[in-house]
């Protein structure tokens, strides 16, 4: 059977997209999808990668949200400070033994980010 290699692009409806990619780039590193060939794509380091969906009625985020994005990180204590030194709120925090560490952010449309350091 032939397997999928990894995610591609993850695509979704936003009400600026221009400024959700700016936000997205300055608080998180991810580079703008190419729009010509001198454009550097976000690569990611390889890593777990965890595909899950929820029951239609999850409380785990938001009810009006089809989905939440999970973003591996190095150092979540790192992340979290630069987060809130850019006023970002930041929620959720918890450790899941055996998992590892989690905190939740919102991009500026709403969309729940989970922001993981995976136990070592």
């Amino acid at each position: 059977m032939q397997k999928v290699q990894g995610f591609g692009g993850f695509f979704f409806r936003a009400k600026d997209p221009e400024e959700l990619t700016k936000w997205y780039q300055e608080h998180l590193g991810i580079n703008p999808a190419p729009t010509s060939m001198e454009m550097e794509p976000w690569v990611t380091e390889s890593g777990v990668t965890v595909f899950s969906p929820f029951d239609a009625d999850t409380d785990y985020f938001a009810v009006d949200k089809a989905f939440m994005l999970n973003f591996r990180v190095a150092d979540l204590d790192a992340m979290v400070a630069q987060l809130r030194s850019a006023d970002i709120e930041v929620s959720h925090e918890s450790e899941m033994e055996g998992i590892g560490r989690f905190a939740r952010i919102h991009d500026p449309e709403g969309n729940a980010i989970e922001l993981w350091e995976p136990a070592s």
